[in-house]
């Protein structure tokens, strides 16, 4: 796929999201993911400085990038931006709606070149997501959701309408989980589910899939995760018939003053969310 190609990469019907009493921040958000998706993907194929952040973590100039387009694009709604790529003034917090971005989810799968890279975007209104959109780049798909108004798809020139599975037992579960941070403990809990299934994917893709029907579950107990992480996530998934909680069941609000989720999330087909829960807690 030549970079013209690579570009233009999400066709013209894009702005056709079938969801009836859009908000005019939907339309916003998917030209922002798309034209991020644009220069990062200009990136992905050149010779790029890669840096680390004082958490360690990697950053690019994709990153960068990305931020300025989504930035430019999200701020003639005149809403507050919490984006992990800009200081937190934290001016939001006197807010009834921002905007949530995480410019590149997936900076290791960038430079490791897995593809498995996406662009998310959510807006939150009174602590709660109503929007969220989550852009796949290097395989020309749209993942976005309107509260009350449904989860899609768009891919191959269109949208489809997505949901969740209706599995219900836990050892015929697909769970999927993080390449680059699942941890030992992570790793046990899972067994001792009896879950057989686990693939590793990169960044917010794997609530996608669980969102398309494509995966039950996605853990992580991690503390590190922030609101950038799982914004745009939360309203695809619960429009898609899911759930995401913390890993104690408890509701998941956003725009606080500290952004990291310190329980971990818990992103289910919504079938299966007690039973994990209440064998999680067991292990207190």
């Amino acid at each position: 796929m030549d970079i013209k190609t690579r570009i233009n990469y999400l066709g013209n019907n894009l702005n056709s999201i079938p969801i009836h009493d859009k908000i005019p921040e939907l339309d916003i958000a998917i030209e922002a993911a798309m034209e991020a998706g644009n220069v990062i993907l200009e990136i992905y194929g050149e010779i790029y400085e890669t840096s680390t952040k004082s958490d360690d973590s990697p950053i690019t100039e994709a990153d960068l990038k990305s931020n300025e387009v989504i930035k430019k694009i999200l701020s003639k709604t005149g809403h507050s931006i919490l984006s992990e790529e800009d200081k937190d003034d934290q001016s939001r917090l006197s807010k009834e709606i921002i905007w949530i971005v995480d410019p590149l989810d997936g900076t290791s799968d960038f430079i490791d070149k897995t593809g498995e890279f996406t662009v998310m975007i959510a807006l939150v209104k009174n602590q709660k997501p109503i929007l969220g959109v989550i852009g796949w780049p290097t395989e020309k798909t749209i993942f976005a959701a309107q509260k009350g108004g449904g989860a899609f798809r768009y891919s191959h020139g269109k949208w489809e309408r997505i949901r969740v599975t209706n599995v219900t037992e836990l050892a015929e579960c697909r769970v999927v989980g993080s390449r680059h941070h699942l941890s030992d403990a992570e790793k046990m809990f899972i067994k001792k589910l009896g879950i057989k299934n686990f693939t590793s994917i990169g960044s917010s893709l794997k609530v996608g899939k669980i969102s398309s029907g494509e995966a039950e579950a996605y853990i992580t107990t991690t503390n590190k995760m922030k609101e950038w992480d799982s914004a745009a996530s939360y309203c695809i998934v619960s429009e898609a018939g899911g759930k995401m909680t913390d890993m104690y069941g408890n509701d998941i609000l956003y725009n606080n003053k500290i952004v990291n989720h310190k329980n971990g999330i818990l992103v289910t087909n919504g079938l299966i969310h007690e039973k994990i829960i209440n064998k999680f807690k067991k292990l207190d």
